[in-house]
């Protein structure tokens, strides 16, 4: 059996309470979180480090070398607090052991550079739930002329959710961002190289991720319905075993950079920021 490790700013959230067990349903049991380290108590009310161990049957350890020993692959948490991906990350990606990094990377590209160049034969990449939404599949966006996409949640947080596939489905060449005003509505413009454009629409009283595909034959309606994060597990999974990224860090640095843009702009709205 394969041991993971949890490496996380603190546990008793969302992705650490529900990973386990769907780790071990994808792997048919071949694969298990065995480990865990938390780098403080839950600020928020839930489970101290200790409780959370105890209640998924994990051995809590003590310092980051310590989980590194222990375990064959790591899982560096913290995805509501992408500021501590630097600290949490800088030993394991250094450990020669397969490493996967929660969604949001980093707080700003700068720092997401820093913990790339920091990795030293290492397999490891970073991903959103959401590149792996069934309706995204073969889908052939080469000559897309623009997309406009929406989903819930505030922006610094869940906009990954929706900067990836556009950069997945776009590719290369964002060059600058406009944030539109909007009250708890953030709606974010990227323009592409060729005059295309990509508007993403973050609405913090909630919803669901969808977007409208402009294609040469047509608008295609895309609609997220499909249960994304049983399929990220289990590519997940299939890292862990064949130790082969499936996102490369050029991508993942593409998307920070709209991303961090995109922040920058919400804070001068209606200004165009470049990448």
């Amino acid at each position: 059996m394969m041991k993971l490790g949890f490496i996380d700013y603190y546990l008793d959230e969302w992705h650490a309470n529900n990973y386990p067990a769907w780790i071990a349903e994808a792997s048919g049991g071949d694969m298990r979180v065995t480990h865990a380290y938390a780098l403080i108590n839950s600020p928020r009310g839930g489970l101290s480090t200790a409780a959370w161990c105890e209640k998924f049957g994990v051995t809590r350890c003590h310092s980051i070398e310590e989980i590194i020993a222990k375990c064959d692959g790591l899982i560096v948490l913290s995805p509501d607090d992408p500021q501590m991906h630097e600290t949490l990350c800088a030993l394991p990606l250094r450990c020669g052991k397969p490493v996967y990094v929660d969604k949001t990377f980093a707080p700003d590209l700068e720092t997401a550079k820093r913990i790339i160049a920091n990795a030293e034969n290492t397999p490891f990449y970073t991903t959103s739930a959401l590149r792996y939404a069934e309706e995204y599949r073969d889908i052939d966006a080469s000559g897309a002329t623009g997309l406009f996409s929406w989903g819930p949640g505030q922006f610094e947080i869940y906009a990954i959710h929706q900067i990836e596939p556009i950069v997945m489905l776009m590719g290369e060449g964002a060059r600058r961002v406009m944030c539109l005003p909007g009250r708890g509505l953030t709606t974010l413009v990227v323009e592409f190289a060729s005059g295309r454009c990509a508007t993403l629409a973050c609405c913090e009283a909630g919803g669901d991720f969808g977007m409208r595909l402009f294609l040469p034959e047509g608008a295609r309606e895309i609609r997220v319905q499909s249960d994304y994060f049983r399929r990220f597990i289990a590519k997940l999974v299939a890292f862990f075993r064949d130790r082969k990224p499936p996102v490369s860090t050029e991508e993942t640095l593409r998307v920070m950079a709209i991303r961090g843009a995109g922040i920058k702009a919400a804070g001068e709205p209606l200004t165009w920021i470049s990448i």
